[in-house]
């Protein structure tokens, strides 16, 4: 059983989305908060697997509970559920520590992909978030110039953008046609250049 928190303060798309995730029995939805002081609460007193975070809330949003989220638990996969597909809230996010972006309008069937995805080490990403991910770092990309700072090859930066697009190293593997062990090792080499220790921190560099 996976158990899942939902932070979300209008009660009736709260319960639309524990409605949808557990259509499927292999979730279960420990709690729903209706702000991000409630779910740091929240989240120190009941177990969970993994956060479904709304941005815009009262008292405490999405963006500084996820900071505060990861501050107490660096590789804990939130993951961003809002209406906004603005650029603006794609970054913030990113760079709060969010391992996925979903809208709320989102099928069933996604969520629980959503999910699972992010529990597996991947990045889960709604198509237009995605799309518009990309774009946001290509349009940083002259700005930071992670090849000449960090000393990174070209592989390794095809591989931090394709992380960034939510892909695990299975599909980055399958997308550049290399083993799965060869891809872990350039992300070894990249997180040791950029001195990070995990995914979240090498994709937030993008955004720098």
């Amino acid at each position: 059983m996976i158990y899942v928190g939902i932070v979300e303060d209008k009660t009736e798309l709260g319960k639309e989305l524990q409605s949808k995730i557990e259509l499927s029995g292999d979730f279960s939805v420990r709690f729903i908060a209706k702000n991000g002081k409630e779910a740091l609460s929240h989240f120190k007193n009941y177990e969970v697997d993994i956060l479904l975070m709304d941005i815009e809330m009262p008292i405490m949003n999405g963006i500084e509970a996820t900071k505060e989220i990861i501050n107490l638990r660096p590789d804990f996969p939130v993951v961003m559920c809002s209406i906004y597909d603005d650029e603006e809230s794609i970054k913030d996010s990113i760079l709060a520590g969010a391992t996925g972006y979903l809208l709320k309008d989102e099928a069933p069937a996604s969520i629980h992909q959503a999910i699972h995805q992010a529990l597996n080490g991947g990045s889960p990403l709604n198509p237009k978030i995605a799309r518009k991910t990309l774009r946001l770092l290509n349009a940083q990309a002259p700005k930071i110039n992670l090849n000449e700072r960090y000393g990174l090859t070209s592989r390794e930066l095809e591989i931090l953008e394709l992380l960034a697009t939510g892909k695990t190293y299975q599909q980055i593997a399958d997308s550049l046609f290399l083993s799965q062990g060869t891809i872990r090792k350039h992300i070894e080499n990249l997180y040791r250049k950029l001195e990070v220790n995990n995914k979240v921190d090498a994709v937030s560099k993008l955004s720098r």
